[in-house]
């Protein structure tokens, strides 16, 4: 460790051990990765919300159920959560009624109501992806900060060894570059952890709000009967 005047952020990180920059480097992947699934995840669930919103209102508009049926079927790679859900249950509603032939309208809804269910754990764990990535990056990255924090003061402290005075000047460049691992690790595990947050209570809602709709809709073929 040799003392230094500068004590720039650059040249912290560039006259750090090399344990010190392998665990910056990790740091800093780790917070691009999360920065890009934070954005992902944005977007995702962004456009889940504004699909689940325009099918709510196309539902309760009062239109034909076998008319969103069709559509459904029609646009299913294009369709949201809740209208895929929904081509669910229709779907195996009228292929137990007309294909299977059950004529026990119980039968009908218990069908359509494992279909559904059965499509929203798939939606579910679909809006739930990588979501514990960023819970993970959120709650290790300070360790792996703390980590390098303390190698770097080790190494700081071992090369006051070979120093004949030890002063605040010899040690304090590599106390610095030490600490500089610990702020990385902090800049990495906010975001992630305030994003997880966020996208798991936005997550929870948008269950929440299927759940509700598979109920409703059920209430409303058990109308029909």
């Amino acid at each position: 460790m040799n003392a230094t005047t500068d004590m720039s952020f650059i040249t912290l990180i560039a006259e750090a051990s090399l344990v010190v920059q392998i665990v910056m480097l990790i740091l800093v992947a780790i917070s691009l990765a999360s920065w890009a699934t934070i954005f992902r995840k944005w977007q995702v669930l962004g456009k889940a919300r504004v699909q689940t919103s325009d099918f709510e209102r196309d539902f309760w508009s009062g239109g034909d159920l076998s008319t969103l049926y069709q559509r459904a079927s029609a646009r299913r790679n294009e369709a949201g959560p809740m209208e895929r859900i929904f081509e669910a249950g229709m779907s195996e509603f009228m292929r137990s009624r007309d294909k299977k032939g059950l004529t026990d309208h119980s039968l009908l809804i218990d069908n359509a109501r494992r279909a559904m269910k059965a499509a929203f754990q798939r939606e579910s764990d679909l809006l739930e992806r990588n979501l514990p990535f960023l819970a993970s990056a959120g709650s290790v990255s300070p360790y792996i900060g703390l980590f390098g924090t303390v190698w770097g003061i080790m190494h700081s402290f071992r090369g006051l060894a070979n120093v004949q005075q030890a002063t605040l000047a010899a040690v304090a460049p590599g106390i610095a570059e030490a600490l500089v691992a610990t702020a990385i690790g902090l800049f990495a595990a906010i975001p992630a952890v305030i994003a997880y947050n966020r996208y798991a209570t936005d997550v929870d809602r948008l269950a929440i709000q299927f759940e509700s709709f598979i109920e409703e809709f059920l209430n409303i073929l058990q109308r029909q009967h």
